[in-house]
């Protein structure tokens, strides 16, 4: 089987990406049924390498291979050839030599581009600073296991137009459902990225317009990674894109609220909001470990049917 890769939601199928979710959920209700006696990977090897910190990104993804019955290497750039220079196709041919899949979470879209077009093992896009596929993965699967099939529904994206935003909009392109994209001016998403999307994608500026008849809202916080520096203009400019219980409350009665998390309470969010059970981030948290277990038997093994 050829290698594949998984650096945005666009390298799978529509039906590839349905098949991980449903597995997703199954492997979700084994274990809580079973156990972790499910150890597909026995002997195999999962190479993390972090150039971005993290909480939920590594425990998932070192829980899933330990779960599976395999190893996970956690790899900074301090303790490898990489933070001394070493070109990221040599790291990259290197690294297939020893391990069975490389999981990168890093700032440059265009390297990771580059370390799996290096790599004769499937690579997987644990973060760049163009997309987030994985948390979009545990994401759907969230929305799914709560309200069905996402199909045809209305999903609002509320703040930056950033690498959360962008793997959004490429749901709503696979996972066929609604997206509207709110966010103040000169904060918008990747135009080409938007103009892919076509009709799937409205870009509006008034939260109470875009959530008004919605079935699910979402936010990220308004500096990522590497803009702490801009963080009081930003405050400044996203003054009114606060989600908050009244905002929620000119949605649908059943909306959902996500957040990729971690979450500045007082920032984009209220102080309050993850407190309100419309919110689902602890139960989304938790999915990214299912949904990449699903992602790594898939890379590794193709399509199983138990």
């Amino acid at each position: 089987m050829a290698t594949r890769h998984f650096l945005t939601l666009l390298d799978l199928s529509p039906d590839e990406l349905h098949y991980l979710i449903q597995r997703a959920i199954t492997i979700k209700n084994r274990l809580r049924a079973q156990g972790p006696v499910y150890a597909p990977f026995t002997n195999r090897t999962l190479a993390m390498i972090f150039e971005k910190s993290s909480t939920r990104t590594r425990v998932s993804f070192e829980t899933a291979m330990a779960h599976f019955g395999g190893h996970a290497l956690f790899l900074s750039p301090r303790d490898t050839q990489l933070g001394r220079g070493e070109p990221i196709e040599d790291t990259a041919k290197v690294l297939a030599e020893m391990v069975d899949i490389v999981m990168i979470r890093t700032f440059s879209h265009a390297g990771l581009e580059a370390y799996a077009a290096a790599s004769s093992v499937p690579v997987i896009n644990a973060l760049s600073d163009d997309y987030h596929p994985c948390q979009l993965l545990a994401d759907v699967m969230t929305w799914t296991e709560l309200r069905g099939n996402v199909r045809g529904r209305t999903a609002v994206w509320i703040g930056d137009g950033n690498n959360m935003c962008h793997s959004w909009i490429n749901a709503a392109r696979q996972f066929d459902f609604q997206l509207r994209v709110c966010c103040p001016e000169g904060y918008e998403p990747r135009q080409d990225i938007l103009a892919a999307a076509g009709d799937r994608v409205t870009l509006l500026r008034d939260p109470a317009e875009a959530v008004a008849g919605a079935d699910l809202v979402t936010t990220d916080v308004w500096a990522s990674m590497g803009q702490e520096e801009e963080q009081a203009k930003r405050e400044a400019d996203f003054a009114g894109f606060q989600v908050s219980e009244a905002l929620l409350d000119q949605a649908k009665q059943d909306v959902l609220f996500l957040h990729c998390l971690p979450a500045h309470r007082g920032e984009e969010i209220s102080e309050t909001l993850l407190d309100d059970p419309r919110a689902v981030v602890w139960q989304e948290a938790g999915n990214r470990l299912h949904a990449q277990k699903a992602l790594i038997e898939f890379l590794l093994l193709g399509r199983v049917d138990h």
